[in-house]
């Protein structure tokens, strides 16, 4: 038999487990020592899965899971039992062919769902997540599965009904699921960024609850488990193996199912019990008999539902009460103008909405200037000591849209900007947008070609640039709306767009000095062409698009697909004798541009060829035989085409062999300087003739599948071909050293410092930029190619840059010309460039051009350099490198100080965002919500062809199966960076932005209960500070709330968003509102009995307004509506004179808030362990609105002290009926439930008479055993001979308080026990 590991105890090889559930099923796992994962059979040797047939059996259903995310090769499945031979007593059951040894045997769910997991990757990427999937295995199978099964199987007649047993069983369910949401808050998968056995196995292990016990209310009150287990469901392996799951609507007995899952298994329907062995002996006449009656009473009760159904649709005898309806949209409905401050006297509507709460503050805050570096001072040069931020927006591009992409950038530069502003510092955060060459022109030329049938040429360039404008002006600024949306605090009025006059003159500035420097230089080389565009484009708008093999691809102008992934031989004859070289291609139409065949050097196979020439087939061009180190000898034949005039590698074979350079495409894709019949071809149709003219000829070798990238235009999705044109060139080896420099020195700072490897990477090895461009919509480039009309001047060739003169003007052009040949101006002809320059030109000097560089003034002095660039990381080299050799070259300064770029969205599968996957979504949809239907309709509108239409449908119903809910700005921003941490990509799950939507919901009801317990008169005190008076409760949460204050101001210093949204996150949810605003209801409730009571009162009120203030002003920077909305119904410290909106009000520091005390702290966290245990004994027992009186049994004295210090908040929190402190020697009364809460406290719970003593004495026994079991091995461990001398003193002395502890907790175990057999 296979090793198979039981995790549940380890036994003898061979041994039955005999562990058994609470459901009363065994484990069913063949227990041996040898891991799972070193099983010697390979996973396409496996054989055969027995599975139960039972469409609920859950063990069955996850092995089937686990296959289904397996290798490609699945196990065979079948739903009867396994052959006797076997000895496989329980289903799953997994049979591996193993090679000569005999059938070896998995058995067991988890052992089963463990191997094929790890066969499929899904067991975990490393040890560290292979250990959080065990973790998690263990959660489903000892927590999960025993409630679950408690709670669903008298529902389906599985077990017998016993109603208090099954109240118990629910509270305990829904406490095991409290725990699981709270750890799937910060998650969209339990262990890592996809799905893993841990999600298969817990979302199995509720899947029945789910399905017949979790009512709508139940599943509110878990919204992070529904939210991750309907992700689960929906994935299309999921859904294969388990159907369409529909949820509880009301939880009701079962009527007994035939098989639903035969998506997944290929069986006739049985009556297995899930979960139950599948292979139970025949049923006995009396169990039949007891079947029957048990149906008959189902049957009864069904009918009775049915007549209940019936009398509610009946007209009511009296009026009925109205039932409570959930809250749809709220609205703001008050008329407020443009600008003017929102309506803040109403009252707040009862629960958060983002349409109410974001609507018409933005108009105000920008209407009072808050944006502006000038708010709150006389003049931007006015010195301040807090400092001066400035940053530039990363353009967008006039023709985009708002994606997830633009998002992300905006939320973390709004709330950096706004940091800096309400720390007081001089802040500019300034807009633009750039002009996007390219991407304008093409969506200009279809509106054109669309509404009035005409091309740009039909138009002519200035008619054309005037259409250009004309849309610009319409259309152009849609996407500052967009960003107003999100709430970006940018100052509008220094908006920059890089086509204005202003921003104009600095790019002609910047050619034309660096032209005069020679750093700007005219050359012939290649570059990548697009056919469709008539233009170069840069490597960022080439797509590689890699395919395996032979593939047809649409090619834009060709009516039929064309072939690539293709690998052409062919042969070429050897001049003056009978030998032939053969060499490959994947373009076999440049061979007509082919000027040399390369071998290498060492290469035996081809040294007699040297000096040899080759003949070209189809004209007289004889070619050389040259041997270059670049040929890889194993390749092939070990020789290769070179053509240098269409190809990067041959380019330089060329130049190193001075070969003939022979151009075969025109501008437009039509074969040149080749020979009839190809001449004037297209040259994917020349690609099909030359491949026949060499059949024909007998020189075509063999075709054969060849996994290549295809370079496709991201514009016009043509192909991209090397094309050798004369362009303008930046020489970057001196600029990319200085910029590489200033980083290695510390001048400039890269966050985070893992994109350092890159930059220099890029930087040291840079290649001179192309920067013409052969469009007409951007800046012309200022350069003019000169005709001397004199004799003794010879003319020029285009790509001599000695014939091309720069200029501001023609006539500053034609003066330099002048003097450079030394002629007379009136002899000189120009012609200006008709290209226009790469719009990165334009972006790399955006941080002084929006200035007015070189012009000099205020804007320029102050904000120049700036002091921070955040954006993708993507654009690295494309923008940020550029900027920094610009900034360098022209201004002498860098740009800005530190550089932060942040991650690249993905969906929440890791996969980039692709409109034909359907998972591009805009942040609008998130903010407003969409539904499944909306979502299909924007891909009906897009340019995707019917097949990719479909998959995108497909992908965005399992992704979005009820479309995406209202999310909100506030809720969006926060989710985006608390996203941050992922690193290099970031893998979004929409469905977790809803979470923290129900954060705001949240954060809105406790400023709404807090409002309402100040009172309306209600004066905060002038200063915030301590006043002596205040409670352990008070003086715990502003050691919290100094804490968050803290964190964040790290966070914030250190770009670490996720540490400023957790502190955040955890102060306002789990501090705030879970404990401090719970256990000061007492206070309040009693302010009025006494003075004493009354001044206690009064300082907790001040407590609370100050973490109410202060938690707003932490949280504004990230979600600015809602902090907003919640800050303006706060009454002020200083009304007169406090700033009017939060948004310009300081951010707290830690000066400020400096009352974080650990001590305070350790016993709050202290008191808060008592409190669970209480309530984890009260949700044992079903206390929900019993009271019981509650003895804490303490080791010392000084715990006595703490406890009767806390004894108010523990009463509060933990709902008992009053809370007594016992020193260890006290007698605990008889009827108490004991639960240890640490090993310096006891609880000991009066439920006399409410509980079963006996299942008690069962738990403090399976306590004992457990506690004894680790005492033992801690002390094997520390017995051994060379224990003191090979283990660290540290770990001794851990090991040593281990023990300790231990002992202390059997010692109450053991008294808890007695304590209950008295009361048998």
């Amino acid at each position: 038999m296979a090793s198979v590991l039981c995790r549940k105890r380890r036994l003898k090889p061979g041994t039955r487990c005999s562990f058994i559930a609470s459901d009363g099923h065994s484990c069913g796992c063949v227990c041996v020592l040898t891991e799972l994962t070193s099983l010697s059979v390979s996973f396409k040797e496996m054989t055969t899965l027995y599975v139960s047939p039972h469409p609920d059996d859950f063990r069955s259903l996850l092995a089937l899971l686990a296959a289904e995310y397996g290798p490609s090769s699945r196990p065979q499945i079948i739903t009867e039992d396994p052959p006797a031979s076997l000895n496989a007593r329980s289903r799953p059951a997994l049979v591996l062919a193993a090679a000569g040894d005999g059938d070896s045997l998995v058995s067991g769910a988890t052992a089963v769902s463990w191997y094929l997991a790890f066969q499929g990757k899904r067991a975990g990427l490393d040890a560290k997540q292979q250990s959080q999937v065990w973790q998690w295995l263990s959660f489903a199978d000892n927590e999960l599965t025993p409630v679950s099964c408690a709670v669903v199987f008298p529902l389906m007649g599985v077990t017998g009904v016993d109603k208090k047993l099954q109240q118990t069983s629910r509270a305990e369910l829904m406490r095991v699921l409290k725990v699981l949401d709270q750890a799937l808050a910060p998650r969209t998968y339990l262990v890592g960024e996809s799905i893993t056995l841990a999600d298969m196995a817990v979302a199995t292990a509720v899947l029945l609850p789910f399905k017949y016990a979790l009512e709508p209310s139940d599943r509110k009150a878990v919204t992070n488990v529904t939210r991750w287990f309907t992700t689960c469901i929906n994935q299309p392996q999921f859904l294969k193996v388990l159907g369409e799951i529909v949820l509880c609507e009301k939880m009701v007995p079962v009527t007994p199912k035939t098989n639903a899952a035969t998506n997944a298994v290929n069986g006739s329907p049985a009556a297995d019990s899930p979960g139950a062995p599948a292979n139970s002996p025949p049923k006995t006449e009396a169990q039949l008999k007891k079947e029957a009656k048990k149906r008959e009473k189902l049957e009864k009760f069904q009918q009775k539902k049915e007549m209940e159904a019936k009398k509610k649709t009946q007209p009511p005898s009296e009026k009925a009460k109205p039932e409570k309806k959930e809250l749809g949209v709220i609205t703001y409905n008050i008329t407020t103008p443009a600008g003017e401050k929102k309506d803040v006297v109403s009252p707040l509507p009862d629960s958060y909405s983002p349409q109410y709460v974001e609507a018409a503050w933005y108009p105000w805050w920008e209407k009072q200037g808050f944006f502006k570096p000038e708010y709150g001072r006389k003049s931007i040069s006015e010195e301040n000591a807090k400092g001066i931020f400035m940053m530039c927006i990363p353009p967008p591009n006039v023709t985009g849209s708002l994606h997830l992409g633009h998002a992300l950038t905006n939320a973390i530069q709004d709330c950096l900007t706004r940091w800096h502003r309400m720390r007081g510092e001089t802040t500019l955060w300034n807009p633009g947008c750039d002009h996007a060459g390219i991407a304008t022109q093409v969506v200009v030329e279809k509106k054109l070609m669309r509404e009035k049938g005409m091309s740009r040429h039909d138009l002519g360039r200035e008619n054309f640039i005037r259409e250009v404008w004309k849309w610009k002006n319409e259309k152009g600024d849609r996407i500052y709306h967009q960003l107003k949306k999100l709430g970006s605090s940018l100052d509008w009025d220094r908006a920059c767009f890089t086509m204005d006059p202003k921003l104009s003159y600095a790019v002609q500035e910047a050619f034309i000095r660096m032209h005069d420097e020679g750093v700007i230089y005219r050359s012939k080389r290649l570059v990548n062409w697009s056919c469709t565009l008539n233009s170069a484009i840069s490597d960022i708008e080439v797509d590689k698009k890699e395919l395996a093999g032979r593939t047809l691809l649409p090619v834009p102008g060709y009516k039929e697909k064309i072939e690539f992934g293709v690998l052409v031989s062919f042969a070429y004859k050897v001049d003056g004798s009978d030998e032939e070289v053969i060499v490959a291609t994947t373009r076999i139409e440049t061979m007509l541009g082919d000027t040399a065949v390369a071998v290498h050097p060492a290469d035996a196979r081809y040294q007699h060829l040297k000096g040899k020439m080759v003949l070209h087939p189809f004209c007289d061009r004889k070619m050389p035989i040259v041997f270059d180190d670049f040929v890889d000898m194993s390749f092939g034949t070990g020789a290769v085409k070179i053509t240098p005039a269409h190809d990067h590698n041959d380019y330089e074979v060329g130049e190193r062999h001075n070969l003939a350079f022979i151009n075969i495409l025109d501008e437009n894709g039509l074969l040149i300087n080749v020979p009839p019949p190809f001449l004037g071809m297209k040259r994917f149709e020349a690609r099909k003739a030359v491949l026949q003219a060499l059949k024909d000829r007998g020189q075509f070798k063999e075709i054969k599948d060849n996994p290549m990238v295809v370079p496709v235009c991201s514009r016009s999705k043509d192909i991209v071909e090397p094309l050798l044109k004369p362009q303008w060139y930046v020489d970057c080896r001196d600029m990319g050293k200085e910029a590489a420099d200033a980083v290695r020195e510390g001048r400039l700072k890269i966050i985070p410092d893992h994109h350092l490897k890159t930059w220099f990477n890029w930087l040291d090895n840079i290649k001179d930029w192309c920067i013409s461009r052969q469009l007409w919509w951007g800046h012309r480039i200022p350069a003019y190619f000169i005709t001397v009309n004199d004799p003794s001047v010879k003319p020029g060739e285009d790509m001599d840059g000695h014939y091309w003169v720069s200029g501001r003007s023609e006539e500053e052009a034609r003066e330099k010309a002048a003097k450079r040949f030394n002629v007379s101006a009136d002899k000189i002809t120009l012609r200006q460039d008709e290209d226009v320059l790469d719009t990165w030109f334009s972006s790399g000097i955006f941080p002084f051009s929006i200035f007015g560089w070189p012009n000099e003034n205020e804007d320029l002095q102050v904000f120049y350099p700036g002091t921070l660039l955040e954006t993708g990381h993507d654009i690295l080299f494309f923008w940020v490198a550029r900027m920094v050799m610009m900034g360098l070259k022209l201004t002498g300064k860098l740009p800005f100080k530190e550089v932060y770029l942040h991650a690249v969205v993905r969906d929440a599968h890791g996969r980039k965002m692709s409109k034909s996957l359907g998972n591009v979504i805009d942040p609008l949809d998130v903010i407003t919500g969409i539904s499944l239907e909306g979502l299909h309709a924007q891909l009906m509108d897009s340019n995707l062809d019917p097949v990719e239409v479909e998959r995108a449908q497909q992908g965005q119903k399992s992704d979005y199966p009820n479309g995406i809910p209202e999310c909100g700005t506030d809720a969006l921003r926060f989710a985006l960076c608390a996203y941050t941490s992922q690193g290099r990509d970031i893998n979004l799950d929409v469905n977790r932005i809803l979470g923290y939507r129900h954060f705001c919901n949240k954060l809105w009801n406790a400023v709404k209960f807090a409002m309402k317990t100040l009172g309306d008169n209600f004066v905060p005190s002038e200063k915030v500070q301590l006043s002596g008076e205040e409670s352990v409760s008070d003086r715990w949460i502003l050691s919290r709330l100094s804490a968050a204050v803290t964190l964040c101001d790290a966070g914030f210093k250190a770009y670490d968003f996720p540490t400023i949204t957790t502190a955040i996150y955890n102060f306002w949810l789990y501090e705030l509102c879970d404990i401090y605003l719970e256990s000061v209801k007492p206070v309040f409730s009693k302010a009025e009995e006494d003075s004493t009571s009354q001044r206690q009162a009064l300082v907790c009120r001040q407590t609370l307004y100050t973490c109410l203030e202060v938690g707003l002003r932490l949280l504004s920077p990230l979600m600015p509506f809602v902090t907003e909305e919640l800050y303006q119904r706060l009454p002020r410290r200083k009304p007169q004179s406090d700033p009017p909106s939060i948004c310009v009000t300081s951010y707290p520091t830690t000066e400020e808030f400096c009352w974080n005390s650990e001590e305070v702290d350790r016993d709050m966290e202290f008191i808060m362990t008592i409190v669970k245990t209480i309530r984890s004994l009260r949700a044992d027992y079903n206390l929900t609105k019993t009271r019981a009186d509650c003895y804490l049994q303490c080791i010392d004295s000084a715990t006595v002290s703490l406890v009767q210090k806390y004894s108010l908040q523990i009463q509060t929190l933990s709902y008992s009926q009053a809370v007594i402190p016992l020193t260890a020697n006290q007698p605990v009364p008889e009827g108490c439930a004991v639960a240890i809460a640490s090993d310096r406290c006891t609880v000991n719970l009066m439920l006399k008479g409410l509980i079963d003593v006996e299942k008690e004495v069962a738990k403090l026994m399976t306590k004992k055993g457990d506690l004894e079991k680790q005492m033992e091995k801690l002390r094997e461990k520390m017995g051994k001979n060379d224990y003191k001398e090979k283990v660290p003193v540290k770990v001794q002395e851990q090991d040593a308080e281990k023990l300790r502890q231990s002992q202390i907790e059997l010692e109450k175990v053991k008294e808890a026990m007695d304590n209950f057999r008295k009361m048998i």
